[in-house]
């Protein structure tokens, strides 16, 4: 029997599982969205070993850190699984799959997206039984529920766990935060003497990305309400943050490439909120127990925002025509619909969201009324 299943009817357990292979190998909050079916394979099986098969930052980052991953094998560069880090050193798919099968893996989940490029490779892995999900143009697995591209996105790998028997225990993605990571945190950022907010104003995709002036106006009316304002970003993020600082007009800390990951979830654990962008690190914030306010894209809202309302505000956009050329850019999706669905803008697609509904949000989670959790 597998493990209660809340979203419903699980398919039979598999008999005799001794190591489970998870094909998750992108970007740190499409990561975090598979916690929670990480989690149920943990609970239906508990004996086996779970390998990630991901990313190099996957390997960094679980490296002695208490979770559902028990190990990582870093899948090299391929179409439609990821692309090369830079530095990163050459390997073939064909040398990592001969590995791979002499790990003989009982079972193989495809929790990547839609399986054109995925669902062979996991195919190829030689395990006992294969699951995952299956776009139109994908091969079926072993066991495969169809992708439906506007799905809550925890929803969606839960489902694909529960195709092995792998009931939900839960639909909240959590994260542990190690002594070393609070350490990292406490050396760079010092003792705090006021209660700490973070904001993230980047993001890989620009259309994602709310108005550097619009957190800067954040910054200012919470550093007035009394709390120490963090700015963190990548280095490649580096201009949008110096943008947010120059137009605070108030003290700032800018925290860019100063914190590992780790050091980062660290840094978020120890503060009241993180206001961001729909962007990795937003999902580490919440995923480390910490307060958000998150600015979406009406998709993205639907797809990646945080379930619970108790200590999160997604803040969402309601614009669907690109602001440049104004192309309906649904009908990619839904293609019986008109229009071109693509266009070459990457304007932001979030800058009808207010400022007020942002500080609102953020002061109604930092000063609850009482009663309120």
């Amino acid at each position: 029997m597998g493990t209660p299943n809340l979203l419903g009817p699980a398919s039979g357990r598999v008999p005799d599982v001794e190591r489970i292979a998870v094909l998750r190998a992108n970007a740190l909050g499409d990561f975090i969205f598979v916690l929670p079916a990480l989690e149920a394979l943990r609970a239906a099986y508990p004996e086996a070993e779970i390998v990630l098969l991901g990313a190099p930052w996957h390997a960094k980052f679980w490296r002695d850190r208490p979770g559902p991953v028990d190990r990582v094998l870093v899948v090299p560069p391929a179409p439609g699984i990821r692309g090369p880090d830079p530095g990163e050193p050459e390997s073939t798919l064909d040398d990592f799959l001969a590995a791979a099968r002499g790990e003989r893996f009982d079972l193989a989940l495809q929790l990547h997206g839609g399986g054109a490029n995925s669902n062979p490779f996991v195919a190829a892995l030689g395990a006992r039984v294969t699951a995952g999900l299956r776009a139109e143009d994908a091969p079926p697995l072993d066991r495969w529920i169809r992708y439906v591209y506007y799905q809550q996105e925890v929803i969606r790998y839960l489902e694909v766990a529960g195709l092995v028997g792998a009931g939900a225990t839960t639909i909240v993605p959590a994260l542990a935060v190690t002594d070393a990571d609070r350490a990292e945190a406490a050396e760079v950022l010092g003792p705090a003497e006021r209660p700490r907010v973070a904001l993230h104003p980047g993001a890989t995709d620009t259309r994602r990305r709310w108005p550097a002036e619009r957190f800067a106006e954040v910054a200012r009316e919470l550093v007035g309400d009394g709390y120490e304002v963090l700015v963190t970003g990548t280095p490649a993020e580096q201009d949008v943050v110096d943008r947010v600082v120059a137009a605070a007009g108030v003290p700032v800390r800018p925290q860019v490439g100063t914190l590992s990951l780790g050091g980062l979830a660290g840094c978020y654990a120890g503060c009241e909120l993180v206001v961001s962008n729909d962007t990795g690190p937003l999902h580490l914030a919440a995923a480390v127990g910490t307060a958000t306010v998150g600015i979406f894209w009406v998709g993205n809202l639907i797809t990646v925002a945080n379930l619970l309302r108790g200590r999160h505000r997604p803040i969402s956009s309601w614009t669907v025509l690109c602001p440049v050329c104004g192309v309906d850019c649904t009908p990619g999706i839904y293609p019986h619909r008109p229009g071109d669905g693509e266009c070459p803008h990457r304007d932001s697609f979030v800058t009808d969201v207010p400022v007020v509904e942002v500080l609102e949000a953020a002061r109604e989670l930092l000063r609850p009324e009482p009663g309120a959790s």
